[in-house]
Order: structure tokens, then C-alpha cells, then sequence
């Protein structure tokens, strides 16, 4: 198996179409970085109502308590219509660029969500020249596919990843999918594909090896 360095990362980006997707996607990765160092995250979600966009702030705040500087945005996008606003979304993402980012974490490309696979596409497209790392939702839809890059977590950091979560989102306990299971089992068998306990899977469309 080969181990790739992804380092510490002094500014990162991360998008999410909707409230809890960052956190799903990425939450441990993000946890686990920040614990490392001096990091900037600049948090963008595309879409919530009144209920949603309190929940993400108050999630992005615990999840990024460690972040030297943090900028969390929510935006009114409409849910799950991100197709026929591509425009706007695209002019949304191109405004980012003065970020900087040395790394972007967004949706998968393949993902069978509209929204996410708009998000995937226009982060592509706006950030050709940076690295991307899509992550995945597990959801009904059933779209997983076993991604080509893994971040290992410890148990501690998979388990507050998935305590955060849970607590940040009461309004989604209701979904039948949203639970601790079905979040630590993705991690567990993640972990289980590069001999680690627990993992984050990402897609890499492409990369450069320096």
C-alpha cells in the first residue's frame, strides 16, 4: 500500500451543499488536522432553512474550536434545485479563489444527490490547479463506491467526529439513516480497506506527486 504525505495545510476549504455534509464528509479529517497545528478553514454550506443554518454554525463551531482563523458562511441556496441555479453557484465558488486554498474538500462527482454532484463539478472547474480530495455521504441512494484515498482517524477523533454530529443536528435524527451505526460503520470498514481501524475515504480525480 502507498502512503502519501498530505501534510499540515495552512488554509483549507471546504464546501458543503448542505447542513451536515462537511461534517459527514469530512469531520474527522478536518478534526485531525487541526489538532496538528495553525490552520485556517474557510467553511462554506450552500443551502439550509432557518432550523438547518443555526445547526451548521453551531456545528462548524465545535468542529473547528481548534482553527487559527476560521470564516463559516451559510448561504440560501435552493435546496435541491442546485442545477438550475449553476450560475449563481459557479460565480459563488470563483469569489473563493482569494482564499487560497492548499487543499479543497467537496462532494463526490459521482454522487447520485444533484446538489452535491453540481458542487463536485464547479469545484473542479474553478479550482483546477488545486487539490481536491471529494469526499462521500452515505445515504438511501446507495452510491458508494470504495474511494482511492484514505485519511486514518484514531477512535478518539472518529468518536467525537460522530458525537458532534449527532448533537449538532437534532433536526435529523428523524432520518433513519442519520445515526452513530451507520457513521462509525462507513469509518470502520474505511479503516478496514487500508489496515487501520478507522478511516475517511476520499475520491482524487487527479494529482501531481512532487
Amino acid at each position: 500500500m502507498q502512503t502519501l504525505a498530505l501534510g499540515q495545510p495552512q488554509t483549507i476549504l471546504c464546501l458543503g451543499a448542505h447542513p451536515d455534509d462537511i461534517e459527514i464528509g469530512c469531520g474527522g479529517t478536518l478534526l485531525s488536522l487541526l489538532a496538528q497545528g495553525n490552520t485556517r478553514v474557510h467553511w462554506h454550506v450552500f443551502s439550509g432553512n432557518e432550523v438547518r443554518r443555526t445547526e451548521a454554525h453551531q456545528s462548524a463551531q465545535a468542529f473547528l474550536s481548534n482553527a487559527s482563523q476560521a470564516q463559516v458562511e451559510v448561504q440560501r441556496f435552493r435546496d435541491s434545485y442546485f442545477p438550475d441555479q449553476w450560475s449563481d453557484i459557479k460565480q459563488y465558488i470563483e469569489s473563493l479563489r482569494d482564499c487560497q486554498p492548499d487543499v479543497v474538500f467537496t462532494h463526490f462527482e459521482n454522487d447520485r444527490h444533484q446538489d452535491h454532484r453540481v458542487l463536485a463539478e464547479l469545484t473542479q472547474c474553478v479550482f483546477r490547479n488545486h487539490l481536491i480530495l471529494q469526499y462521500e455521504i452515505p445515504k438511501y441512494d446507495g452510491d458508494l463506491v470504495s474511494p482511492n484515498l484514505m485519511y486514518p482517524l484514531s477512535t478518539e477523533i472518529s468518536r467525537t467526529k460522530v458525537a458532534r454530529l449527532l448533537e449538532a443536528f437534532p433536526s435529523q435524527h428523524d432520518k433513519h439513516w442519520f445515526c452513530e451505526e451507520l457513521f462509525l460503520g462507513l469509518l470502520r470498514i474505511r479503516g478496514a480497506e487500508i489496515a487501520a481501524t478507522y478511516a475517511e475515504g476520499f475520491h482524487l480525480r487527479k494529482g501531481r506527486l512532487a
